[in-house]
């Protein structure tokens, strides 16, 4: 009886120590079923819940559940003989080849949404455009009196002193709020004439449902935009080259400055590029957005071979998914489409002006002269030729300077690229000198 004792006692002391493993290590121990008795030192006996064969090695995680959007098909799916979109979890997605503007998958594209911090696009373009190297941006009291709790930011204090690359690395890397409005001041002197431009601009991009109200992306019932704008957005500001160091640099060290001590290191909270936790080959940079209101937005840009992508994502419900229907959507970008030569003709091509233009024209043809600069791509669903493309013309009218005739392709009703012709002479440099 002596010897049962002490061994219930060694017993239930070798359990506690056990438990006690459990608590500290944060271990989940097996579950269980109900006891099957007791042995003989009186502890219940119990025994691992078994699983059906047919249940063998699947995995013990819950089901995923997607968002209310995962089972809307794409827009694009509704074009004959184009490849059928991956189905993802944000709200509205669009994915365009930069170079020849043409859309390969577009889901919601013109749902106006709030686009959060990928707003700094913009900023970033426009400030590109309008702030010289040599010149100093001090942070205004405004400026330095923007940012909330929660808000992204360096933490610039008024008065202090940067120089252009700074602010812009501070605007794209730690996408800070306090300098994005102070690059707007800078620029237009105020946040509001700062946002005329952005609008203005986004017109001139062929942006029909943005409108910005502000130069950082906070929730404003009045600043919006949809994947299919931002897209044209963030196309237009990867032409300038500039932009794309600030876009696509992984860190930068802003030092001391009049106002702070200490260095400050940004890094770039793009996930997707080089050594990121989402890493995808081809990746080179982007913006992200995140608030309450807009959910996780995001712009990617993605290149193989001869071929960029800009993907957008807007109102997507973790930043995880964000990343996830990006790769998917390069993954469908790469996989099914290519880009074709159109081989255009070098040669100059006439086109037609109005009757009475011959009466004023030296040339008295009847025509215009233009010219191709450059070759001419479209990106097509692999196996479509380019011989079943349709082509749009249209002549372009400058304040000043040389016409322009642009051709538009199109696959059934999708723009597939286009080409620029210009013309070698002046207007008037054709017209007949009055005698």
């Amino acid at each position: 009886m002596m010897n049962i004792m002490k061994k219930r006692s060694m017993r239930r002391i070798f359990a506690g120590i056990l438990c006690m493993g459990v608590l500290f290590t944060g271990a989940v121990p097996c579950s269980a079923s109900a006891p099957l008795g007791y042995d003989e030192y009186g502890d219940p006996i119990v025994t691992a819940t078994p699983v059906p064969d047919s249940q063998a090695g699947q995995s013990t995680q819950a089901a995923v559940t997607h968002s209310a959007y995962y089972a809307q098909a794409a827009d694009t799916d509704s074009i004959d003989g184009w490849p059928t979109g991956p189905s993802i979890e944000a709200q509205a997605a669009v994915l365009m080849d930069v170079n020849t503007e043409a859309v390969l998958y577009s889901k919601n594209g013109d749902t106006q949404l709030y686009p959060a911090s990928i707003t700094k696009i913009m900023t970033s373009l426009l400030a590109c455009e309008n702030i010289s190297k040599k010149s100093s941006i001090v942070v205004s009291e405004s400026a330095a009196a923007s940012v909330s709790a929660g808000d992204s930011s360096i933490y610039a204090a008024a008065g202090e002193k940067f120089t252009r690359d700074q602010a812009l690395m501070a605007v794209m890397l730690q996408s800070a709020n306090e300098m994005s409005v102070a690059v707007a001041e800078k620029v237009s002197g105020s946040v509001k004439k700062f946002t005329e431009l952005m609008n203005w601009r986004a017109r001139l991009f062929g942006c029909k449902n943005t409108h910005f109200n502000n130069p950082n992306g906070l929730p404003d019932e009045n600043h919006y935009t949809t994947a299919s704008d931002m897209a044209k957005i963030a196309k237009s500001a990867w032409m300038n080259p500039l932009y794309r160091k600030f876009c696509t640099r992984r860190y930068y060290e802003i030092p001391p400055t009049n106002k702070f001590a200490e260095a400050r290191q940004l890094l770039n909270h793009h996930k997707m590029i080089k050594n990121g936790e989402y890493y995808y080959e081809g990746v080179l940079g982007g913006k992200t957005g995140y608030t309450d209101a807009s959910g996780n937005t995001l712009v990617t840009y993605c290149r193989r071979g001869n071929t960029t992508l800009v993907a957008v994502i807007l109102n997507s419900t973790s930043a995880a998914n964000a990343y996830g229907d990006t790769a998917s959507l390069f993954d469908y970008g790469f996989g099914n489409f290519e880009k074709t030569d159109m081989k255009v003709s070098m040669e100059p091509v006439p086109f037609k002006v109005l009757p009475c233009d011959k009466y004023i024209l030296k040339n008295n043809g009847n025509t215009y002269p233009f010219y191709y600069k450059t070759k001419v791509y479209v990106t097509l669903p692999k196996g479509i030729d380019k011989s079943q493309l349709t082509k749009r013309q249209a002549v372009l009218q400058n304040a000043a300077g040389p016409l322009r005739l642009k051709s538009k392709y199109y696959y059934k009703k999708q723009m597939v690229g286009w080409g620029m012709q210009y013309e070698r002479n002046v207007v008037s440099d054709l017209l007949v000198q009055a005698s």
